[in-house]
């Protein structure tokens, strides 16, 4: 039996993040910033003497690259890896492509907090956390987990929506506390399991 690992990782800073726009499905790349943090993740990783057995993505190329470049960091190329649309970043809807000042002036600062930090409200066209969070667990319990819970050591880059709702269950989470949550891109977030799947020990790859 292996370790049990399961390893989240936020795809490095993407052109419209570093533009402060709302990105959801629109596949934009990395930037040079993105690019970097991505291999610094991977270079976490690999002082880690971490080795994985699979890696799964979403559809979006900032997360595949992210994870390719880790991958290439660790000297792990040839591990077979998992696409997905139900790990891509939350769907924004119309606010997709916005700049976020702008999106405060047009609905205003409070509505666009609370779309951006509620846990059920949907901003239009597109999805809530909780919305997320019904297409990324079922791929989870689904996929991911019984291979963790056979043995494997897994490598997921995702994005900071799809990754909290996994962040949520395995950290037991209210949906206050998890809209609160920050997760930083390009910092591994380790979580080894019991047998059971709940978390025996997680810790923070921190810069």
């Amino acid at each position: 039996m292996g370790d049990r690992l399961l390893v989240l990782v936020r795809h490095g800073e993407s052109e419209w993040n570093k533009k402060n726009l709302f990105t959801g499905w629109r596949d934009v790349d990395l930037t040079e910033k993105g690019i970097a943090e991505a291999r610094a993740a991977g270079r976490k990783l690999k002082a880690q003497g971490l080795r994985f057995d699979v890696a799964f993505t979403s559809v979006l190329v900032r997360a595949q690259r992210s994870l390719d470049l880790m991958l290439e960091e660790i000297g792990q190329q040839n591990v077979p890896v998992f696409k997905d649309q139900a790990l891509n970043e939350r769907d924004y809807g119309d606010l997709v492509g916005l700049n976020k000042d702008d999106a405060r002036a047009k609905w205003g600062a409070e509505q666009v907090h609370i779309w951006r930090r509620s846990y059920d409200v949907a901003p239009p066209g597109g999805e809530s956390l909780k919305d997320t969070a019904a297409r990324v667990l079922p791929y989870y319990i689904q996929d991911m987990l019984p291979r963790v819970l056979r043995g494997d050591n897994l490598l997921v880059s995702a994005h900071g929506n799809s990754l909290r709702a996994l962040v949520m269950v395995l950290e037991h989470l209210s949906p206050q506390e998890i809209v609160a949550r920050e997760i930083a891109t390009g910092v591994p977030l380790i979580y080894r399991l019991n047998a059971d799947s709940t978390v025996a020990e997680s810790r923070e790859l921190a810069a």
